[in-house]
Parts: C-alpha cells; structure tokens; sequence
C-alpha cells in the first residue's frame, strides 16, 4: 500500500521549486540592465513516449517466396508480455531464413543452373507455449526441403526466465555440480516406453554404445526440452524432451517428444526455480 504521507511531501517540494523559479526571474529582471531583454525561462521539452525496439518488433510471422527458396517464421501470440523475447526470436528467425534463401541461390549458381530443381523449402515455428510464475518456454520446430526424398525436422528450445528478462539452460534449472544421470534414466524409460507403443516388440535402446546396436538413448543434457504443461494450475508437472528423427530410431519411426515427470528429477532443481514445478505431466497428443 502507497504511504498518506507521500502526496504532501510532493507537493510542498512542488510548491517549493515553483517559488525557486518566480524568485530567479524577478532576480533576473531586478539585475539586468535597461538595455538589456530579461533572458526567456527556459521551458521543459515535452515528454514523448519512447519506443523500443523490442515493442517495436510487432511482426508475429514472416513469409517469403523466389525462385529458389520459400520461408516462413511463426510465433504464438503467447509471446505479446514478452517483447524483448518476442524481437530476439523474431530477428533470429528472419535471419536465419535470409541466410537459408542465399544459400538457395548459391547452390544453383555454383550447379551453373537450377539443375531442375524446384525451389527449397525452410519453416520455422514456434509453439507449446508453457508458463509458470517465473519461467516460461517455447518449443522451436525447423524443417527443410532440399530435393530428395523428404524433408527433414528439427528442434530446439527457449526457456525464460521471466524477471531476469534471460534465457536459462540446463546448467542453471539445476543444481550446480547435479548428476542428472537419474534423469538420464527416466527419459531412456520414458523413451522406449514410446517406441513400444508405436511398434510392440521393438528392441528397447540402453544408455551408452553397446555393440551392434546403432541407436541409444540420449542424455538429457544433450537434448532439448521445454516445460511440460501439469496438472497443477500455474506449475510445470515436468520436461519435456525433442528427439527428432535419425537420432533414436529410423526416419519412418519419426520424431519422438516424450515427457519426464518432475517427481523423478525434483531433487535437482536449483532452489530459485524448485517450486516451478509440481503434480503430473500433461499426456502429449
């Protein structure tokens, strides 16, 4: 609550710096020679309202199509209470799909022709969003058409830390010097638990090489993650993890986003951020 004793201490001091300057211009006019004309008081210049460049980054996609390359960014309204988020990933994204149409054009220049193929092709786009009272996070899905058979997906992730207005990694949601191997365990659970859903039968991967085998889980500080939306109101009930395809299994297997509930990784959490997170993980679509 706003102290009572604020509002009359501004106005004295108001009523104090007002008497200050009548008494500097009457000095002014008193001293000042007859063939001299009183110096204009100086007036304050108007207060404008000044725009950043963060709110200035309004767009919430960008699209654009030549002979070489066609590209699209989206992000979510989701991100409108975060501007200087929503511009970092908004000039990133636009960069990133310039860089990808030159790269178009390269490749045919350096051909001597468009060798018949037809223009390539770059998404990205942002979604999932999940919040809790400090943090905030974001799913980033790329994918590319190059010719070939197919195109290919991949992801990353934005986690916010939304007072330090700063994106936080693994090394700062958990406790400093934290073995996650427990957690390197439950997501290879978590893992296999998805492929035998999808193909009963299928030969479960194991954490590290083991000979023949091609595919093993990931760790999951090798892998990115956003918060898992939970079933406590505000709270995150855990990760979730983006493999995508090629790296756990063959390409018609697909991509795999598997959650890990936080009860299995609670105890490293980093203190600033333990009570983020609480009650079960949403099941994902």
């Amino acid at each position: 609550m706003s102290s009572p004793f604020k509002r009359p201490v501004v106005l004295a001091g108001t009523a104090a710096a007002a008497l200050a300057v009548v008494g500097a211009i009457a000095f002014a006019v008193i001293t000042s020679r007859p063939d001299e004309t009183p110096a204009p008081t100086p007036v304050p210049p108007t207060a404008t309202a000044v725009v950043t460049p963060a709110e200035a980054a309004a767009p919430f996609d960008f699209r654009s199509e030549t002979p070489y390359a066609s590209v699209e960014l989206t992000l979510p309204p989701a991100l409108k209470p975060y501007p200087d988020l929503h511009a970092r990933l908004f000039s990133a994204g636009v960069r990133d799909l310039r860089q990808f149409t030159e790269g178009s054009q390269s490749d045919r220049t350096e051909a001597g022709g468009d060798m018949g193929l037809g223009a390539y092709e770059k998404t990205i786009e942002y979604d999932t969003p999940v919040e809790t009272g400090k943090l905030f996070s974001l799913a980033r899905t790329d994918y590319e058409f190059t010719g070939g058979a197919h195109g290919l997906s991949s992801y990353s992730a934005i986690l916010w830390d939304k007072a330090s207005k700063q994106q936080i990694t693994a090394a700062r949601l958990f406790r400093p010097g934290a073995d996650l191997s427990v957690l390197d365990t439950a997501l290879c659970a978590a893992l296999n638990a998805e492929k035998e859903k999808r193909n009963p039968g299928v030969e479960p991967l194991t954490l590290g090489t083991v000979e023949g085998q091609i595919w093993s889980c990931p760790t999951a500080a090798g892998m990115p993650f956003v918060l898992a939306a939970g079933s406590t109101p505000g709270k995150a009930g855990g990760l979730t993890f983006l493999i995508g395809p090629y790296l756990v299994g063959s390409y018609a297997e697909g991509s795999f986003w598997v959650n890990v509930p936080q009860s299995m990784f609670r105890a490293l959490i980093a203190p600033a951020y333990a009570d983020e997170f609480a009650g079960d993980p949403t099941p994902l679509p």
